[in-house]
């Protein structure tokens, strides 16, 4: 990207996430990927948000005082004072934590972005003056709640894996010749993780890597344990790896039973790894079955082991939907055609004449 389309503006990023949720790891890949472009940025995050130090390392100004604990109403008074000293032209706030802890009156008329990655209430957002979604459907449901149409923008995600060497089976205690299914998400109930557990019985020559943390942890073993699977399931806790382990996996899978969009479907197709999925909006919205990943109903345990086998035991299928999604992916995600985009926005809600 050059220098040249860059706006001459300055953003105020704001990512009020606790954890390592999807949103919080695309609000950042963003705000990295802004900062190669040039972008006159800063951005306020928790003093425990986890890539702090990798922000700061390549560059970004990031300032953590304004959400220290406890309090909400201090929170909200230390953000006024950010916006008051950075003096931005456009205030970006990451999700509903982030749009309650900016002040209705940003001082100097800085626009105001609120950014969803579900579909959430819109009264967190009231005083938010742009709206942007990361699927279609999240971006019209915006405007059927009232939100102008020139006001609403659709924005994708991209993925922010790398092409890396497999992860060694040997490092995750997993025979050479065992087939692997790989998850990358919280272990939250809105995963499905449970649909993949019991499918995992059926499939007798598959291991499963759990990548990721969360409230199910100890559930989840404990019906592996009792489903009689737990020899072949590995809990590897939350992994920065990504890439190594969707190389060394033999087909990535979102069984989730609520997902809004899913960057897991984009981190599968940008390292060409097959993909299955349950038909959650977001999986519903970009997979195609049998073209660029398989499709099955959420919670239907033998479509999705049918599915699976399919993919293991047929070579034709899993190379038709493994260039399917890379071809999809090159298409319309890559992290390039997406900061463009972002950059984009930017400069047209600045632009003079904006209602």
């Amino acid at each position: 990207m050059s220098m040249p389309d860059v706006p001459p503006v300055r953003v105020l990023h704001i990512m009020a996430g606790r954890g390592n949720g999807g949103a919080e790891l695309y609000s950042t890949d963003v705000i990295l990927s802004l900062q190669r472009a040039g972008l006159a940025q800063r951005v306020v995050m928790r003093p425990d948000a986890p890539r702090t130090a990798e922000l700061r390392a390549a560059g970004v100004d990031v300032v953590t005082a304004p959400l220290r604990p406890p309090l909400t109403a201090m929170q909200r008074w230390r953000m006024g004072r950010e916006i008051a000293r950075y003096r931005p032209d456009i205030v970006h706030c990451w999700l509903r934590r982030a749009a309650e802890l900016t002040p209705r009156r940003t001082g100097r008329a800085a626009q105001v972005i609120g950014w969803f990655g579900n579909y959430k209430d819109l009264r967190a957002f009231s005083h938010c003056r742009w709206f942007v979604g990361c699927t279609p459907d999240m971006a019209q449901s915006m405007q059927a709640r009232g939100v102008a149409a020139g006001h609403v923008a659709y924005i994708p995600t991209f993925p922010s894996v790398e092409d890396a060497p497999p992860v060694s089976r040997q490092s995750m205690h997993t025979p050479d010749n065992a087939r692997v299914l790989l998850t990358l998400s919280r272990l939250h109930e809105a995963k499905g993780l449970e649909t993949l557990l019991h499918a995992l019985r059926d499939l007798p020559d598959c291991y499963l890597w759990m990548a990721g943390d969360g409230p199910l942890r100890d559930a989840l073993g404990e019906l592996a344990a009792t489903l009689g699977v737990a020899s072949r399931v590995r809990f590897l806790g939350w992994r920065t790896d990504r890439g190594a382990l969707l190389a060394a996996a033999d087909i990535c899978v979102l069984p989730s039973r609520y997902e809004p969009f899913g960057t897991v479907i984009l981190d599968a197709w940008s390292v060409r790894a097959p993909l299955v999925a349950c038909a959650s909006a977001g999986p519903r919205a970009h997979v195609r079955d049998g073209e660029n990943g398989m499709l099955v109903p959420i919670d239907d345990v033998a479509a999705l082991t049918h599915a699976l086998r399919a993919v293991l035991d047929d070579p034709a299928l899993r190379a038709r939907i493994v260039a399917g999604g890379y071809a999809q992916y090159r298409a319309r995600y890559t992290r390039e055609a997406v900061t463009r985009q972002w950059l984009d926005y930017y400069r047209h809600i600045c632009a003079p004449g904006q209602d």
